[in-house]
């Protein structure tokens, strides 16, 4: 009852804020258009595994489980949900589902329609997903429910007093595929053992997809040319920008790609009005114009993964604020990489600190100190490349565990 009060209260809020905020109006009108796009596309003969994906992090770790789904079990059709606008608004015409649409808010009445307008035979959720009401019409109608690349830590509230009573939604997960021995220790305590692997994350997987299928992007490569130096900062901030940048400006001898994480017209002006060297937006770059900047801005999504590919360093943004964004995506090409220091949480960023593949920078001086090194020492930057690559190869694999324990047969 509490858990059904408090989503009722979140749902308000965000109705309350839509007026105000872009990302609430396109969350509830996605909401409101779900059940409309559930009506005219599920196939009622058709056999369907759903896929759900809180954002764009999440859909890119559950991206290895679909595509191998359609690869080798094409009689099943996915259905792919988002809850956040940012996930949805990038991947809602995504040609690997066959239904793209919003998960509506967790309340009995939308389950109940959810559930009669798909039943679908088995459902995977992404990493931090668990949803109470979605969850139990899963277990009441005997549908396979699995957690996959998830992870718990002591502090989450499954694992605190007070949140004993919602511990009881695992109970309805029928297998647990964690990233790490901590999350099966934890789950252990919960009575939880049977039904958990550590696999690791499939994003492993994912990235190394990618990197094999990098585009070619002749702008991109032409901009960097024989530049010695070609620095990219990906998934940027104002508070990475505001230290990357001023270590460009005074820096000849270095190219700058920065692809930020906001790119409307505002930052993007506030990033130029920064820049005391030469530079042009992708979407304006041409054979011509791109040859006389130093600093190429991507002002377009899609492109981060395979922009990668050109650096001699990387820097991934957000590590002054909500968190590092995706470490593996710049680690696959073998390039030491830069973050800030909110990255406690995310796995594969205290690992390749620890080895030395990545390194933390908590201000300008910290800056300016460890990219003056990668500058001048190409040995160095080659061996911490070596430990970022070798150590996501190292990680992959995960997606061939979870379907052997799957036991699907094609």
């Amino acid at each position: 009852m509490l858990y059904t009060i408090a989503i009722y209260l979140y749902q308000l809020c965000v109705m309350l804020v839509s007026p105000f905020n872009c990302k609430a109006r396109k969350m509830l009108k996605g909401q409101h258009e779900t059940f409309r796009i559930l009506k005219r596309q599920i196939d009622k003969e058709a056999c369907y595994v759903w896929f759900h994906a809180a954002s764009l992090g999440e859909f890119e770790q559950g991206r290895p489980l679909m595509e191998r789904f359609r690869r080798e079990y094409p009689q099943y059709k996915i259905l792919l949900t988002f809850f956040s606008p940012s996930g949805y608004e990038v991947r809602k015409n995504y040609e690997g589902a066959d239904v793209i649409c919003y998960l509506p808010f967790d309340t009995p009445s939308n389950v109940y329609r959810f559930f009669h307008l798909v039943r679908p035979e088995m459902a995977f959720f992404i990493k931090y997903e668990f949803w109470l009401d979605y969850m139990w019409a899963c277990h009441h109608y005997h549908i396979p429910f699995y957690s996959v690349s998830s992870i718990f830590r002591p502090n989450k509230i499954f694992f605190r007093w007070y949140g004993r009573p919602y511990a009881h939604v695992l109970k309805y997960v029928s297998h647990f595929f964690v990233q790490d021995e901590q999350s099966r220790e934890l789950l252990a305590r919960r009575g939880f053992v049977e039904n958990v692997s550590i696999v690791g994350d499939t994003r492993f997987d994912r990235v190394i997809d990618i990197a094999r299928q990098a585009k070619e992007l002749p702008l991109v490569e032409r901009f960097c040319g024989e530049s010695p130096f070609v620095f990219i900062a990906g998934s940027s901030w104002q508070p990475d920008e505001d230290i990357i940048i001023p270590y460009f400006n005074s820096h000849p001898g270095m190219k700058l790609i920065l692809a930020p994480h906001v790119i409307d017209e505002h930052h993007l002006r506030q990033i130029e009005q920064k820049l005391s060297r030469p530079s042009v937006r992708y979407t304006e770059a041409t054979e011509t114009n791109v040859l006389k900047a130093d600093c190429l801005i991507v002002n377009c999504f899609g492109l981060l993964s395979s922009i990668y590919r050109y650096a001699h360093v990387a820097y991934v943004g957000g590590g002054f604020g909500v968190g590092i964004h995706n470490v593996p995506e710049a680690a696959v090409y073998g390039v030491p990489v830069l973050i800030g220091p909110n990255n406690k949480n995310f796995r594969e960023a205290q690992d390749l600190l620890r080895m030395g593949g990545c390194f933390e920078i908590t201000g300008q001086t910290l800056f300016n100190a460890v990219v003056d090194r990668l500058l001048t020492d190409s040995a160095l930057r080659q061996s911490r490349g070596n430990v970022c690559k070798d150590y996501i190869l190292s990680n992959a694999g995960a997606s061939d565990v979870i379907f052997q324990t799957l036991g699907l047969k094609s």
